[in-house]
């Protein structure tokens, strides 16, 4: 009795829920969906640029200007360093033969 009751209960069901699904559109809620996401997408991608643009016109404005300064001093200490190396290993380079015999003809 039970078992023929749930069946009963059971084709009721699922014929209520196939004319609760008909009734529903999908693909109007998916493609509401969709618009939505696009929409969200395209403001987050004007809101990145925007920023960026900010952040670049801010980085040019104020930071640059700092750091060329910096790099303009660390290249001339590295050139300067480097000439006294240079300058420095120059003169304990030993004489070659060829400016002994060319120094001794003299």
């Amino acid at each position: 009795m039970h078992t023929k009751l749930l069946a009963v209960s059971l084709l009721l069901f699922m014929q209520v829920c196939d004319q609760v699904s008909a009734q529903t559109d999908p693909p109007g809620i998916l493609q509401r969906l969709t618009d939505k996401v696009s929409s969200a997408k395209t403001k987050v991608q004007t809101l990145g640029t925007t920023l960026y643009g900010y952040a670049e016109t801010y980085y040019e404005d104020n930071i640059q200007p700092l750091t060329d300064s910096y790099t303009q001093w660390a290249s001339g200490v590295k050139n300067s360093v480097l000439e006294k190396i240079q300058h420095t290993v120059g003169n304990y380079i030993p004489i070659t033969a060829n400016e002994t015999d060319s120094a001794g003809q003299q």
